[in-house]
């Protein structure tokens, strides 16, 4: 990638400051898979080399994951359109096409940071409740949380994309 990292460009206007890196991880991702599947075969989004994910799962899964803990994170639970999503993650689909998959990872990243801009940072370590077992966590730390995991299956996304495009 030749484009300088949005870490290293600075603040992205109007995101708190202790959420700018929550910002630049989602975005970077974003950036990162788009340029790693442009061209990329339709043919291939479901195929798992050595077992692992397939790109169409990680594609599919990063707006979900986004999705269910920014909404934990305003403390709300998940609704049933949310919870349908969670379970057709992974499952092969003849009818998804690439093309939707990364128009959802746009829409989902477009709305994590809008609601980035419009979180106060004095509600950072208010406490949340994850799942149905009100799991014990904060603002932060679900932000925070969202971000790591969307880099975690960026980076296993990119891998198996250059694996496949071989």
């Amino acid at each position: 990638m030749s484009k300088t990292e949005y870490w290293l460009n600075g603040p992205i206007e109007n995101i708190p400051p202790l959420l700018q890196p929550v910002a630049h991880a989602l975005l970077q991702s974003r950036d990162e898979i788009k340029e790693a599947l442009n061209g990329f075969s339709e043919k291939l989004i479901w195929q798992k080399p050595g077992g692992s994910a397939s790109v169409a799962f990680h594609v599919q899964h990063i707006p979900g994951v986004i999705d269910r803990l920014f909404t934990y994170a305003k403390g709300e639970e998940l609704n049933q359109h949310q919870l349908e999503y969670l379970s057709m993650e992974g499952k092969e689909r003849e009818n998804i096409k690439m093309e939707t998959l990364i128009s959802r990872l746009d829409v989902q990243v477009d709305k994590a940071i809008e609601q980035l801009r419009y979180t106060n940072e004095s509600l950072l370590l208010e406490h949340r409740g994850v799942g149905r077992k009100k799991t014990p966590s904060n603002v932060i730390g679900l932000l925070f949380h969202a971000a790591e995991h969307v880099q975690r299956h960026t980076g296993q996304l990119l891998v198996t994309a250059k694996v496949l495009s071989r």
